[in-house]
């Protein structure tokens, strides 16, 4: 069969997880507003049949490029770097309601010069101004090596090309994944990753990005039932009332949307409980860093 590896990169909130899902057709990573809501490499698989041949594209959902100083950022950088280097592609995704500037279509040439296949989206065609849109799209078709697909992965329009546009060339191979799973992510880091989109969603300004979570308890019961226990990190004693919220009415929220869409995804009954643990200072520690899920591999391979 036809098999492809394609990394997803791009800024911040252009819209590379909502872009994964799509193509995927469920969602595999969590999607959020806030920049920096992916904080892992996040692979999504899309099994099919194009053109008369079956194929698996594999999908790495990264951190948006950005360049923080702590032990987590650097992480998540490592992370995209990591990606780009087991890939036979890249998918760039840009926010066509955002100016082209010089910097971006730097990196997107030497992007291009250094990888087999660069393919850039063109995101958010169903809000951004005309004017705006056609600017960018002139500007990326100016670039060499560069193949332009205007999409909105919200709604769907011209998915479809673009994953006919991926799916063009790919070498013959055999699948790495079965072809009945859309993600190799497991249960256990798919709850935690659900915890905090929800927390992301509830607070929205009210707590800043040193939110993580920590799975304590995972069981299937005999009874049927999922029992997931949680700890929401956060870096400082004046948050932890905050995510509680008064009367715990915010942690209820939390803890409601994020049982629901784990039942969902675990298709069995789901009891949750959540706790609220202070840990200053926990994005500078790689042991917490490791305890918490990330893959500090990623900064042993980019050094």
């Amino acid at each position: 069969m036809k098999i492809g590896f394609f990394a997803i990169l791009g800024k911040p909130n252009a819209g590379k997880s909502t872009l994964l899902n799509a193509l995927v057709g469920e969602k595999v990573s969590i999607v959020s507003w806030r920049p920096q809501t992916t904080r892992n490499k996040i692979n999504g698989i899309v099994n099919g049949n194009f053109a008369g041949e079956d194929y698996q594209l594999v999908l790495t959902d990264t951190p948006g490029i950005q360049h923080g100083k702590d032990k987590l950022s650097v992480y998540m950088q490592a992370s995209v770097s990591a990606a780009q280097k087991g890939s036979d592609g890249i998918v760039y995704v840009i926010d066509g309601n955002r100016r082209l500037d010089e910097e971006e279509q730097a990196s997107i040439r030497r992007l291009a010069a250094t990888t087999p296949r660069m393919v850039v989206a063109v995101n958010k065609m169903d809000e951004a101004p005309r004017e705006q849109f056609v600017s960018v799209l002139s500007a990326l078709n100016a670039i060499d090596g560069v193949e332009v697909v205007p999409i909105s992965a919200e709604t769907g329009d011209n998915v479809d090309v673009l994953l006919s546009v991926l799916l063009k060339d790919l070498p013959d191979g055999e699948p790495f994944y079965p072809d009945d799973i859309a993600t190799d992510s497991t249960l256990r880091f798919m709850a935690a990753e659900i915890v905090r989109e929800k927390v992301l969603k509830f607070l929205q300004d009210e707590v800043p990005h040193g939110v993580g979570v920590e799975i304590i308890k995972y069981t299937e019961r005999e009874d049927g039932v999922t029992e997931i226990h949680a700890d929401i990190i956060c870096e400082k004693d004046s948050h932890k009332p905050i995510i509680i919220g008064k009367k715990g009415e915010t942690i209820k929220r939390i803890s409601t949307a994020a049982r629901k869409e784990m039942e969902d995804l675990a298709a069995c009954p789901v009891f949750l409980k959540l706790f609220v643990k202070v840990r200053e200072g926990w994005r500078q520690s790689p042991d917490t860093l490791s305890l918490l899920g990330y893959n500090l591999s990623d900064l042993d391979d980019d050094e």
